[in-house]
C-alpha cells in the first residue's frame, strides 16, 4: 500500500495574496473618493466657487465644469481598477 505524499503545511497567519490586493483596491477607491470630495468641498464651499451669493457666473461655470470632468475621471479610474475579474480558487 502506497502512502500519500505529505502536503506542505501553510502558515495559517499568512494572508492570501489575492485577498490582500482586493483590500488594497477597496482602500484606494475609498481614499481617492474622499480626497476628491474634500477637494471639491474646499473649492466649492470654503472658497465660494459654488455659492451663488459669493461667486460670479464665470467662477460657477468653471467650478461645475471642473466638478463634472473630475467626477467622470474618478469614475473611469474606479471602473478601470475594478474591471479585472478575480481568478477562481
Amino acid at each position: 500500500m502506497e502512502e500519500e505524499p505529505e502536503k506542505p503545511v501553510e502558515d495559517p497567519n499568512k494572508m492570501d495574496y489575492e485577498l490582500f490586493h482586493f483590500l488594497i483596491k477597496i482602500m484606494r477607491t475609498i481614499f481617492i473618493g474622499f480626497f476628491w470630495m474634500m477637494l471639491n468641498v474646499f473649492l466649492g464651499l470654503y472658497l465660494g466657487f459654488a455659492v451663488p451669493e459669493e461667486s460670479t457666473p464665470g467662477r460657477m461655470i468653471f467650478f461645475y465644469a471642473w466638478f463634472g470632468i473630475t467626477l467622470v475621471a474618478y469614475l473611469y479610474f474606479v471602473w478601470r481598477m475594478w474591471r479585472k475579474k478575480m481568478s477562481a480558487p
